[in-house]
């Protein structure tokens, strides 16, 4: 048998997930990572925690798999993206908290780059707007308030990274320091149409070039991992930005293949194909995993707040005890009874883009319950998932493209048949559940096979893919856009 090692770092938890080379889920292991909310707006993580974590879930998954390490082929890294990481290169020990991708802090520096005219140069070499989202202005706060930083990163001794740039660090020892092309087109310093790093946008966030990480194809020989860590050396051959990754477990290989990720927050890629194309309505152009040294591109749209409504449900609120009973007390009402939820916690992404929104419940009556509320919450996922696909439909029809055929699924929460019935109906186009829901790993693990030969193109990987069922939309189309309009009218409501 040929096994494949991914390591999916994400947000809430790094996981490690042993596949065979028919992309089955052999084994995988999990654990929580805690969350660190020094003040409102700030969200950290711990590096160590990262690192540990991630590096006992691989030992687990390999031991539940009966498996030693000498017998997977290559492993595989996708991460949660935007979240920034220095650490002192002598010592291998972050300087500072990691700062996350929900992270708010660095808006200041967002409204100083819009003031300074940049907006339009950022956007047009990076894709991106100016956000406190991406990792630059991150990095930037670090270098400006963590005392000495500055200085030390001048002198060459700090280095920055991805959380993909800082597990393969750890991997190999100190001995490699890189990140692929589609994380690296998250931080705002990165130019994605000759995937360089860009003199003037580091030299306008007053960043040494000296710190980042080398750039190399998302498939691609990054190194080996040290052999006393899991036993064997193993070859890191694939590296994708968790969103990316997803795309390619997805098999979205082709200009107008879509998918979703439901996770913590929601992520929605659309492939372009070899084509940079500026969005009109307020998604971003980023970098898709790349096999090789030509440009692929995608369009995406960022929900901030997607399955982490839920978390809210269960420790905010109260209403479950955990998270899987949300669907059956969503369930035990018709509807939402006329509320809404917009779970605006940090602001509101794409295709918004409004930083000071605050969530809100509108429409609450007297017969209002808890079980309404979790309704509305549960639909507010694929309310803000629908806007942004009718932004890319637009954007897409623009540049003279189709509009989109299917919605391909995937993350924790496509496995809430009400909540992926809803986006169906919203949609008014089929909803596809692959067979492995696992995608981010998936893409990671694909990207490693690609490199040590275990696959020879993305052809053959298209002809792996297998759905699990299809969502089709029961909803009549004019009642699904008056419930569009409700939210629309319900998210005007939360900028004050």
């Amino acid at each position: 048998m040929t096994y494949l090692l991914a390591l999916d770092q994400g947000t809430s938890s790094s996981r490690s997930i042993v596949f065979d080379a028919d992309g089955h889920v052999v084994a995988q292991a999990q654990q929580e990572l805690t969350q660190i909310y020094p003040q409102p707006g700030w969200v950290e993580h711990d590096p160590q925690e990262i690192w540990r974590t991630q590096l006992a879930t691989a030992r687990d998954a390999l031991a539940k798999a009966g498996i030693t390490a000498s017998q997977v082929s290559a492993l595989g890294i996708t991460n949660q993206r935007e979240t920034t990481v220095v650490w002192n290169r002598r010592t291998g020990m972050p300087i500072h908290h990691a700062i996350v991708w929900q992270d708010r802090r660095a808006e200041p520096t967002c409204v100083e780059l819009r003031e300074r005219g940049l907006a339009d140069t950022i956007q047009a070499k990076t894709g991106l707007l100016v956000d406190a989202y991406f990792s630059g202005t991150k990095l930037k706060w670090i270098l400006d308030h963590v005392a000495g930083a500055r200085q030390l990163a001048h002198n060459g001794e700090l280095a920055f990274g991805t959380v993909d740039s800082w597990l393969i660090w750890r991997l190999t020892a100190g001995a490699v320091h890189a990140t692929d092309v589609s994380n690296a087109s998250r931080t705002m310093l990165f130019n994605v149409h000759t995937n360089q790093w860009d003199a003037e946008l580091l030299h306008a966030m007053d960043i040494p070039a000296n710190m980042l990480p080398t750039v190399k194809p998302s498939s691609a020989v990054y190194g080996e991992v040290t052999p006393k860590l899991l036993g064997h050396a193993i070859p890191i051959g694939g590296v994708a930005g968790d969103q990316q990754s997803a795309l390619f477990g997805q098999a979205c290989f082709n200009a107008g293949m879509v998918k979703n990720t439901y996770g913590t927050g929601c992520f929605m890629l659309m492939h372009t194909g070899h084509n940079f194309e500026t969005s009109h309505n307020g998604l971003i152009t980023t970098s898709a995993a790349q096999a090789s040294t030509k440009t692929e591109f995608a369009m995406e749209g960022s929900v901030f707040v997607g399955g982490a409504v839920v978390q809210w449900l269960r420790d905010g609120l109260h209403a479950i005890k955990a998270s899987g009973e949300v669907q059956e007390l969503a369930q035990s009402v018709p509807d939402s009874g006329g509320v809404m939820v917009v779970p605006a916690f940090t602001g509101l992404g794409a295709p918004y883009w409004k930083p000071d929104a605050r969530g809100t419940i509108t429409g609450l009556t007297r017969g209002s319950t808890v079980a309404h509320i979790a309704r509305a919450s549960l639909e507010s996922i694929a309310y803000q998932s629908a806007a942004l696909l009718q932004a890319m439909t637009r954007d897409a029809v623009e540049a003279g493209g189709v509009a989109v055929a299917e919605l391909r699924v995937d993350g924790g929460a496509c496995v809430n048949d009400l909540l992926m019935q809803f986006q169906a109906d919203l949609l008014g186009i089929p909803v596809v559940r692959p067979a492995v829901t696992e995608t981010t790993a998936l893409g990671a693990a694909y990207l490693a096979g690609l490199t040590v030969g275990i696959y020879q193109n993305t052809e053959e990987l298209s002809r792996l893919w297998r759905a699990e069922r299809r969502f089709l939309p029961t909803l009549a189309p004019q009642r699904a856009k008056e419930q569009m309009q409700r939210w629309e009218h319900a998210v005007r409501q939360t900028v004050l």
